[in-house]
């Protein structure tokens, strides 16, 4: 029987599965290095391995480095028996999972978990900047707290009159078959939203939006169409219907889930959620794999994820 037939496919097989750690050091080590391990220092691809300590001395340079070097999971102190079920939990979780949740699963802190957790969204991260094409969905939400769960000094201070005020601002484009991108923004003036648009869809697509006038002065590089959600939601095939409903499986997650997020780390939750929604048609093994396979090469701090750098 092949190795591929005993990957775990469910959450309770993966737990079982990487419970030896030699079992994990190989799977992310034959993900990383498909041809072998190569030293992250010289590129040296003769050496020698230290199974005691599961690290591999380079022949080349004479030093000694672990699967763990160059990627999101350098320098913790927890090993990859903790850290691949959480990869998987954090991967496959529909609406996501708490640092609570998943520091009670694992049996440490929250704060550790908290750490983990991030850095895993870090690997979430689209790398691709390709310009969607085709037929493309565009729109902005906000995101922040209800004002009748806010403190009453809280909510006194919270600028009245549009709903936007004192929340972050969110714009996305979704590509329809394809996949979504969404990243926060300072405003939703003309120039901010033109400049988002321009980034991520190729000149020529047809682009969906809302009757909001930012949007005006799209059709002179696009074929720009609007529907007016106070007459319609639907214009035949000009509609956000797609991006609304990835607006709704976020906040879903923000606010069931996280229950609330600093803005200063939301764009790693809206890579978290794009990710989930972008991997949807693969199985629970893909995204997991998916997840690891772009682990290498990232890395994040502790001073530089709290802002102390």
């Amino acid at each position: 029987m092949s190795r591929q037939q005993h990957l775990p496919t469910t959450l309770l097989e993966a737990i079982r599965y990487f419970s030896d750690r030699d079992v994990c050091v190989d799977f992310v080590a034959k993900l990383r290095w498909p041809d072998g391990p190569v030293c992250p220092r010289c590129e040296g691809t003769e050496h020698s391995y230290l199974k005691t300590r599961r690290i591999w001395k380079c022949k080349s340079c004479k030093r000694q480095f672990s699967v763990k070097v160059g990627t999101i999971f350098e320098d913790s102190p927890l090993g990859l028996d903790k850290w691949l079920p959480a990869v998987w939990l954090a991967a496959n979780s529909k609406n996501g999972i708490s640092s609570h949740e998943l520091g009670r699963a694992l049996g440490i802190t929250q704060k550790s978990a908290w750490f983990m957790l991030h850095r895993i969204r870090l690997a979430m991260q689209m790398r691709s900047l390709d310009a969607v094409s085709g037929e493309v969905e565009v729109d902005e939400t906000y995101i922040g707290g209800r004002a009748r769960n806010m403190h009453k000094s809280v909510r006194a201070r919270k600028i009245t009159g549009t709903g936007g005020a004192d929340k972050t601002v969110v714009a996305g484009v979704l590509e329809r078959g394809g996949r979504v991108r969404a990243e926060v923004i300072p405003n939703t003036r003309r120039a901010t939203l033109h400049d988002q648009v321009k980034r991520h869809v190729a000149e020529g697509s047809a682009v969906y939006t809302d009757a909001f006038n930012s949007y005006v002065g799209l059709d002179a590089m696009y074929d720009h169409r609007t529907v007016d959600h106070a007459e319609r939601y639907v214009d035949g095939r000009v509609h956000t219907n797609g991006l609304e409903n990835f607006w709704a499986l976020l906040k879903r997650g923000l606010t069931g889930t996280y229950a609330g997020v600093e803005p200063f780390h939301l764009f790693r939750y809206l890579d978290e959620r794009a990710y989930a929604f972008n991997e949807r048609e693969r199985g629970d093994l893909g995204r997991f794999e998916g997840v690891l396979s772009a682990a290498h090469g990232r890395r994040l701090r502790y001073a530089e994820l709290t802002g102390k750098t």
